[in-house]
């Protein structure tokens, strides 16, 4: 697991709307618990902070981390991920959206980060050009600063479009179908994370993993999904694992928090 994505699933769970600011000492304590070195977490916080994430709080002679806005809007984001859209699109309509764009060949960078951030967005590629998303998404993030260049439609099929072909074109069905079913090898069990000293490595273990699947998934029709498709399956899993671990998760959370009150909480 990257540490970056391990302190947003801490900040997320622990720090969140709680307007504190948390010192390096109690992202090291509870990062070790995970395997990650001291080394590691103080070079992550460091990034974090030049990439806008975290911002520094000075207390006495201890330094401190607390939420940006941009962190604010990513561990939101998670957070209805998580808890609200959830995983299974059983919804009857069948509106798409549809982006197409026609980039110079010397835009290179620029057509990088188009296609990271449609996929970002739940878009898959239909052909050259042409991507698809099920549902009305806003695409006015996706195709900011890219000019003219970018068309947004929205859209419905019509025969003789076969819906379950065409999403298997333009998404690999195989490899989130395969990332689900490893979650569920790894935590559908009696004992899960046998290795983990605590609940509160468990579960930030646990989250860390759910969140690096669940944003990959565009969260297409299930009428157009194989019939054995695992994702309802394993968030049962991560929810209930989840209030499982959440008491002693939280105990030993606040026995490691270093926190002080986050002098900027009163401005957002």
């Amino acid at each position: 697991m990257r540490p970056q994505s391990v302190i947003l699933t801490f900040l997320g769970d622990h720090v969140y709307g709680r307007g504190i600011c948390v010192s390096s000492g109690s992202f090291i304590e509870a990062f070790a618990r995970v395997k990650i070195s001291e080394e590691a977490t103080r070079s992550t916080l460091t990034r974090m902070v030049r990439r806008g994430l975290l911002r520094r709080q000075r207390s006495g002679r201890r330094m401190y981390f607390g939420l940006t806005p941009a962190s604010a809007e990513v561990l939101k984001d998670g957070e209805r991920r998580i808890w609200h859209s959830g995983v299974v699109n059983d919804g009857d309509g069948e509106r798409w959206t549809l982006v197409g764009f026609s980039l110079p060949e010397s835009w290179q960078r620029q057509r990088h980060e188009l296609r990271s951030r449609l996929i970002w967005a739940g878009f898959g590629p239909l052909q050259n050009g042409l991507w698809i998303a099920p549902g009305e998404v806003d695409a006015a993030g996706v195709i900011e600063d890219l000019g003219t260049g970018v068309k947004v439609f929205s859209a419905e099929p019509r025969p003789p479009t076969d819906m379950q072909a065409l999403v298997r074109d333009a998404y690999d069905l195989a490899g989130l179908g395969e990332r689900y079913r490893a979650f569920l090898r790894r935590w559908d069990q009696a004992d899960p994370a046998p290795e983990a000293p605590d609940d509160l490595a468990r579960s930030l273990t646990l989250l860390t993993e759910w969140l690096q699947i669940i944003r990959t998934d565009p969260r297409l029709p299930l009428r157009h999904l194989p019939h054995d498709w695992p994702a309802e399956k394993a968030q049962r899993v991560c929810h209930t694992l989840h209030e499982r671990f959440r008491p002693e998760a939280a105990e030993v959370a606040a026995r490691l928090l270093d926190a002080v009150p986050d002098e900027t909480w009163a401005e957002r």
